[in-house]
């Protein structure tokens, strides 16, 4: 049972990395129908712009939590930005044009991001000297840090403010609004463009905090840190049904813990031969995923 136990809380660690990288797929999917596959190196440029922070003001920041928060903040920004940049540059003119063309201008995105980054800092891994380790609670039999329970803590309430901000508010409305018919939207007076920016800040954003949250705790950045988590929050995204923001995180967490179980009983060499799978194996049973039959209907 405490076997049991301490493997759920890592996926519960896991999925909520997980998480916050495929709310941004989600996000653009379900407005403009656009696979973002760049997302993934927003989360490894949040982390490059969280490193950034450390260094230059490590004096005045110190360690710990505090100088997290700060640096989550400022990473976030700068990522948040970057995704409207990325937005306007290389996706918005091509928004009538044929998908495939867009796709790949999305991978040669993810390339240039990837690549931008290698030049500027080296291709070598950067070490994140900022000191979240803490103390071990148990619970249930478990063991479990506080640095992670702080970060899922994190995760959850950045989740949550977006779930409120869609939702509840007139942003939000428009966000839901255009998903659903963008041309009505146009000629109700929404300003489509300035909607779908605000998306790509708010998704990019959220990918920086989690580049940021990995760099802490794992302690280590590169420049190719991105590709892997990219593909299985792709893949979170698709199983809760890509294009449904709470279908995104019960992807996540679904992921996270399909794979600390099957790390556990399988090896840890089968780990993503085992997420990839599960999501080939679940699609042939239900295409549209755990919540797709939402998907066009909003956010």
């Amino acid at each position: 049972m405490d076997h049991f136990i301490q493997l759920m809380l890592s996926g519960l660690f896991v999925g909520s990395f997980y998480a916050l990288v495929a709310l941004g797929y989600s996000m653009v999917y379900g407005i403009i129908k656009l696979l973002n596959f760049a997302h993934g190196d927003l989360y490894m440029l949040g982390a490059f712009a969280g490193f950034t922070v450390l260094s230059v003001g490590a004096g005045a920041l110190g360690g710990g939590f505090v100088a997290l928060i700060v640096i989550m903040i400022v990473a976030m920004a700068a990522t948040g930005t970057f995704g409207m940049v990325l937005e306007r540059v290389a996706y918005r003119p091509l928004r009538s044009a044929p998908r495939l063309s867009v796709l790949i201008t999305a991978v040669g995105a993810s390339f240039a991001i990837e690549y931008g980054i290698a030049v500027a800092f080296g291709p070598n891994p950067e070490v994140y000297q900022i000191g979240v380790g803490g103390d071990t609670l148990h619970l249930a039999g478990a063991r479990i840090t506080y640095a992670q329970l702080a970060m899922m803590a994190i995760a959850v309430v950045l989740m949550t403010a977006l779930d409120t901000l869609v939702r509840k508010t007139r942003s939000g409305r428009a966000m839901r609004a255009i998903a659903q018919d963008p041309k009505a939207c146009l000629l109700m007076g929404v300003n489509v463009d300035r909607v779908i920016s605000r998306t790509f800040f708010l998704g990019s954003a959220l990918a920086g905090a989690a580049g940021v949250m990995a760099g802490a705790y794992y302690g280590k950045i590169d420049f190719l840190m991105g590709f892997v988590i990219g593909l299985k929050a792709f893949t979170a995204a698709v199983i809760g049904g890509i294009g449904n923001l709470r279908g995104a995180v019960l992807g996540a967490v679904v992921l996270g813990l399909l794979e600390s179980f099957g790390v556990a009983y399988l090896g840890s060499q089968w780990r993503d031969v085992f997420a990839f799978g599960f999501l080939i194996l679940f699609l042939t049973v239900r295409p549209t995923g755990l919540l797709g039959e939402r998907v066009t209907e909003r956010v």
